[in-house]
């Protein structure tokens, strides 16, 4: 069997309806609309939030939270995830992202304690938990904020 040969299993397609094709078709005029009403004009028909004229249930709830334009989507790293680099390495937001370790930058890298560290690394990031900076200078590496 060859690519061109394929096609689909009998009965398996249906033409489509064609409509507004003169009255021989049994579907000229009115195009199975039927006369007039919203139903038979262009963009007819009501909208899925229409409840038959009661006030639509997205109007009937309160309004609730804010978003906060000035929040930060911080990345957060623990500090395993950083024993996969050598000793000496300069770990950077964007060796981060080439390796992997993150998906995406967002608004900064935080690097969390989490885990020990066993590597002496450069560590360069926007933010730093406590306990993260003194794991990072204990292994004997450096923490620089950028």
């Amino acid at each position: 069997m060859k690519l061109f040969e394929l096609q689909p299993a009998e009965g398996a397609k249906k033409a489509p309806k064609r409509v507004g094709r003169g009255i021989g078709s049994g579907m000229g005029k009115t195009s199975t609309k039927g006369h007039k009403g919203a139903k038979a004009r262009s963009g007819g028909g009501k909208g899925p939030a229409f409840e038959g004229g009661q006030t639509p249930l997205q109007r009937r709830l309160p309004k609730r939270g804010f978003t906060n334009h000035f929040r930060h989507e911080w990345i957060e790293v623990s500090l395993e995830k950083l024993n996969r680099f050598e000793n000496g390495t300069e770990v950077t937001p964007e060796l981060l992202l080439e390796t992997g370790v993150i998906k995406q930058l967002g608004d900064g890298i935080k690097v969390l304690g989490n885990g020990e560290l066993t590597k002496s690394l450069t560590v360069k990031s926007n933010s730093f938990s406590k306990s993260a900076i003194e794991k990072i200078e204990k292994a004997g590496g450096k923490t620089e904020v950028i």
